[in-house]
């Protein structure tokens, strides 16, 4: 069998439209995938040519060394073409590296010399754990974990922060992508210290504000008490979102909490008293507390963490509506469930409710009260616990916010932690 120019011209334009597409298609990170794989199908290709059009000098006819002058010039094509995607691949900012099966270093590019550390040609063939070794990616690809492992030091300068993520390619190679994130990084703490500084300078003006209308008597003028009825409640509410803007700054810049032994009864029942607070009688709270443990954390942050899950279910629950705040062990680890038979939210929505004054309604958000900020907090607090929270809602049926930690923060009632 023999590979015809049209064959080949075929075969390298779908290699270079696959590039297109999956670099149209796909995200950054995703990008050095099309590439490499764009590397490996055009390789292919050329291996094919070459094989086929390898035949002895004497086999050749005239005809048959037209062709061969053809396929030499088509070959030279392809090698050409081949040139220019590894140069792509090197000039990427992103440092990749291939990997075989057993974790040992078969290609790399440029940026890994720089972000990684790896040199050329010593390190080719070599485990990259082993390489790499005493350092958080050595321990993350020596582990079971797939997950992307983001924020950590880059092994040839500490300054540099990367994000890494482990990709498969087939059956027998993987592709580790490494980017460097620490303009990201330095961006979002600008962001976090401008946050921060603007709630502060603005807390002194809403609580000057806020104590002059707590002075006004509505009866010295009956026609403004609507005015400044509504003029309390927005100065409250704007207090309350600084509040929340000061709290989620501080989690963002905390990397580790105090944690203690946190007497679980006791906290479910604070929460089932503000809970009764908040509803005024209008909705049936029940607690569930199935199994006898107790949890190692931060009271004071779970404390905040769950209190904003219990206060967001009394304010989207029509009255006469049920809330069931539930604490179990489960196979997937210990669960804070607050289970409520309010509005439910569509699922559309809930990939993005734990971002910062997101709302899936403005309207009834305004009317209950809430800042946008409650979930937000909610999310950081279980991350410095290394916990997850899980949401399951249905429009019409209501809605079950959980809280997963792991089961090493159990506690046996009455224990102390050392």
């Amino acid at each position: 069998m023999r590979l015809t120019a049209a064959r080949l011209g075929v075969g390298s334009a779908i290699a270079l439209l696959v590039a297109a597409a999956l670099g149209h298609a796909l995200n950054a990170t995703a990008i050095p995938i099309a590439i490499v794989a764009t590397l490996m199908l055009v390789t292919v290709l050329a291996l094919w040519h070459l094989q086929e059009s390898s035949m002895p000098a004497s086999a050749l006819s005239p005809s048959t060394s037209a062709d061969a002058a053809r396929h030499a010039m088509r070959t030279r094509r392809l090698a050409g073409q081949l040139r220019a995607l590894r140069n792509a691949a090197a000039a990427l900012p992103d440092a990749l590296v291939l990997l075989d099966r057993e974790g040992r270093v078969r290609w790399f590019n440029d940026a890994a010399v720089r972000l990684l550390g790896l040199r050329r040609p010593q390190d080719r063939r070599i485990m990259l754990s082993a390489r790499l070794v005493g350092s958080t990616i050595a321990d993350w690809l020596a582990g079971s974990d797939t997950e992307p492992l983001d924020d950590v030091p880059a092994p040839a300068d500490a300054a540099l922060h990367l994000s890494l993520s482990l990709l498969p390619i087939g059956r027998d190679q993987q592709l580790l992508i490494a980017r460097d994130i620490s303009n990201l990084n330095r961006l979002e703490q600008v962001r976090r210290d401008f946050v921060a500084n603007v709630s502060h300078e603005l807390r002194t003006p809403l609580t000057v504000i806020h104590g002059y209308l707590e002075l006004l008597d509505p009866e010295d003028a009956p026609a403004l008490e609507p005015i400044i009825g509504e003029m309390r409640l927005q100065s409250r509410r704007m207090a309350q979102i600084v509040e929340d803007l000061l709290t989620l700054s501080r989690l963002e810049t905390q990397p580790r909490l105090v944690e203690e032994h946190v007497a679980m009864p006791a906290l479910l029942a604070t929460l089932r008293k503000e809970a009764e607070a908040l509803s005024h009688g209008r909705h049936t709270i029940v607690v569930e507390a199935e199994d006898a443990v107790d949890l190692l954390g931060s009271l004071k942050e779970l404390h905040s963490a769950f209190s904003n899950l219990v206060s967001n279910a009394v304010r989207y629950t029509p009255t006469g509506g049920r809330i069931t705040i539930r604490w179990r062990h489960t196979p997937e680890g210990l669960e804070f469930a607050v289970i409520d038979t309010g509005y439910g939210i569509p699922a559309s929505h809930q990939a993005r409710l734990t971002e910062r004054f997101y709302r899936v309604s403005s309207s009834r958000s305004r009317e209950t009260g809430g800042t946008g900020l409650g979930l937000s907090i909610v999310k950081h607090v279980l991350n410095l616990h290394q916990a997850r929270l899980t949401i399951a809602s249905e429009p019409g049926r209501g809605s079950t916010f959980a809280a997963i930690f792991g089961s090493e923060r159990a506690l046996e009632p009455g224990a102390r932690d050392a």
